[in-house]
């Protein structure tokens, strides 16, 4: 994977450039988006790619733990149970869209758990570590970054766990 490689030669975001800094190889993939198309389907039927390797970035609230990161695949729901017990907290829920720039500096459709405004914990769907690569939100709307999970996890200092629902 070669590092910062693009297929539309795109401005850099935030998200890119510290994986740049981190030494971490990633390839970035564009696609067309507008407003009423902002979630997982739509992006999955873009790239053309498998949706259980296209991870989408949620934001939670603990009760006692704070704000949390949950990174899963986009064809999945989260389970707030089985997020609260990975995360040590009682009971967990969702972030409102509008306090998600605040809190993360990205907006709906452009939250990538890369670069966000403070270090918060994250975990990942454990069945990242299934594939060779992942396709994750890169900043921006119509931006996905490409990246070895193992890697994503180790720079992130994420936990890889059990958290969606089924």
């Amino acid at each position: 994977m070669a590092k910062g490689k693009s297929e539309k030669n795109s401005t850099k975001t935030n998200a890119m450039r510290i994986l740049e800094q981190a030494g971490i190889p990633y390839e970035v993939r564009e696609y067309s988006y507008d407003e009423d198309h902002l979630g997982g389907d739509h992006v999955v039927a873009q790239l053309g790619e498998d949706p259980d390797t296209v991870f989408k970035t949620l934001v939670a609230r603990g009760e006692k733990k704070g704000i949390m990161v949950f990174c899963i695949p986009v064809n999945e729901e989260l389970d707030l149970k089985k997020a609260a017990q990975a995360a040590g907290d009682k009971r967990i829920e969702m972030v409102h869209v509008k306090e998600l720039f605040g809190l993360t500096g990205y907006i709906r459709g452009g939250c990538s758990p890369v670069g966000m405004k403070k270090k918060y914990p994250t975990f990942i769907e454990e069945t990242a570590l299934l594939f060779d690569e992942i396709f994750l939100s890169g900043g921006a709307r119509g931006v996905q970054i490409v990246v070895e999970p193992e890697q994503l996890i180790g720079f992130l200092e994420a936990e890889p766990c059990e958290i969606v629902k089924g």
